[in-house]
C-alpha cells in the first residue's frame, strides 16, 4: 500500500485507529506525573506532555504490540514508560543545550530552572522504571533499561564529537541510534516481548524502528540546511550556528580541500563564525553534493525500515507502519 499525500498522514491514521489506548496512556501520564509533595513536578511535566507533539514513540509501541495480537493492559504501562523517557531526555537535553524553545513554546528551563529541568527529568525516569516493573517482565526490562543507558551514551558522545573535525559518518550514525533511534528501536521490541512472539519478529521490530529512527533523523539534519522554515519551525542554519557537525557537514569536510577544512574548522571547531559564513557554508555543501547524498541515505533507511517489516503478517497497522517510514522522508522528496 503506497503513501497517498491525499489522505490523511500516517501518524494521524495511527492516532485514530490507537485513539482508544492512547487516552489510556495520557491518563495513566497524568497519574503517575502527580506528586502530592512537589508541586513542580506536575507543573513542568504538564507543560511538555500537554505541548502536542506526534506522541510517535508510544504509538509505535501500542502499534508493535497490537500488530503482534496482544490484548492484555501492559502495552499502555509500556507506551507510558516510553513517553516518560522521552519526555525526560527532552527536559534534559533542553538544559544541555540552553533551549529557549521545543515546539514553539518555552522551554521549561526557561520558564522555571535549569534545576527544575534535571530534577523532574530524573524523576519521570524513576517514574518509567516503575511503569515497567509493573510489567513483570525482565526482559522488558532489560530492553527499556538498555535504551535508556544508550540515550545518555549517544548524548554524551556528541558532547565530545560534536565540534571535532574527525568525527566521520561511524561516530554520527553512533550518537544517532543513541539520542533518537534507541528509543524507536526499543519502544517496537517490548511491543513484540509483551506480545510473546518469536525472536525473529521481535528483531524485525527492532530492526523497523532502529531504521525508522535514523531516518527522521537524518531527515532532520538535512532539513536544517534546506527546509521550509515554516514548515520545520527551525531557521535554516541553526546547527551551523550552533557548530553542530550533522551529516551533511561530514560528508562535506571529508571531500574537503584545504582551505575548505580551514573553513570549517574555523566556524564549527573553535566556532569564530562571521558575516556571510552560513552562504560559503551551504555552497560548500552543494559544491560537494553533500545535501544530495545525505537525501539518498535517508531514503535508504526508509527502505531499510520498510523490509524489516516484510516479516511481519500483513495487516493494517503493518501497512501504516510502513506508510510511516514513507511519510518520515516524504519531506525531502
Amino acid at each position: 500500500m503506497g503513501l497517498d499525500h491525499t489522505s490523511v498522514k500516517p501518524h494521524e491514521r495511527l492516532a485514530q485507529v490507537l485513539s482508544g489506548e492512547m487516552e489510556q496512556v495520557n491518563t495513566l501520564i497524568r497519574d503517575r506525573m502527580a506528586s502530592e509533595h512537589a508541586p513542580r513536578i506536575p507543573e513542568v511535566t504538564a507543560h511538555l506532555v500537554e505541548a502536542g507533539g506526534k506522541r510517535l514513540r508510544p504509538m509505535l509501541t501500542l502499534a508493535s504490540a497490537k500488530m503482534c495480537g496482544y490484548d492484555g493492559p501492559y502495552h499502555v504501562h509500556l507506551a507510558a514508560t516510553v513517553e516518560f523517557i522521552h519526555t525526560a531526555t527532552l527536559l534534559h537535553d533542553d538544559v544541555v543545550d540552553e533551549s529557549a524553545q521545543r515546539r514553539g513554546r518555552p522551554t521549561a528551563n526557561l520558564l522555571w530552572d535549569n534545576k527544575s529541568s534535571v530534577l523532574v527529568g530524573d524523576y519521570l525516569f524513576a517514574r518509567s522504571f516503575q511503569l515497567m516493573v509493573e510489567t513483570g517482565s525482565l526482559r522488558v526490562l532489560d530492553i527499556l533499561a538498555n535504551a535508556s543507558a544508550t540515550i545518555a551514551e549517544g548524548e554524551v558522545l556528541q558532547l565530545s564529537a560534536a565540534t571535532d573535525l574527525r568525527t566521520d559518518e561511524s561516530v554520527y550514525l553512533q550518537i544517532v541510534r543513541g539520542k533518537t533511534a534507541a528509543l524507536f528501536s526499543a519502544a517496537m521490541e517490548v511491543g513484540g516481548v509483551i506480545a510473546g512472539v518469536d525472536d525473529a519478529l521481535t528483531q524485525a521490530l527492532f530492526d523497523y524502528g532502529d531504521a525508522l529512527g535514523i531516518a527522521f533523523q537524518i531527515v532532520d539534519d538535512l532539513l536544517d540546511y534546506q527546509g521550509d522554515t515554516k514548515a520545520t519551525g527551525k531557521n535554516v542554519g541553526d546547527d551551523f550556528r550552533e557548530r553542530k557537525l550533522t551529516l551533511p557537514v561530514i560528508k562535506a569536510i571529508a571531500k574537503a580541500d584545504d582551505e575548505q577544512r580551514a573553513f570549517w574548522k574555523r566556524t564549527i571547531e573553535k566556532g569564530k563564525q562571521e558575516d556571510g559564513d552560513l552562504e560559503h557554508a551551504l555552497d560548500f555543501l552543494n559544491r560537494h553534493s553533500a545535501l544530495e547524498a545525505t537525501r539518498d541515505d535517508a531514503l535508504e533507511w526508509a527502505d531499510k525500515a520498510k523490509t524489516a517489516l516484510s516479516a511481519i503478517p500483513q495487516s493494517d497497522l503493518r501497512d501504516m507502519l510502513i506508510d510511516l517510514a514513507d511519510y518520515v522522508v516524504a519531506r525531502i522528496n
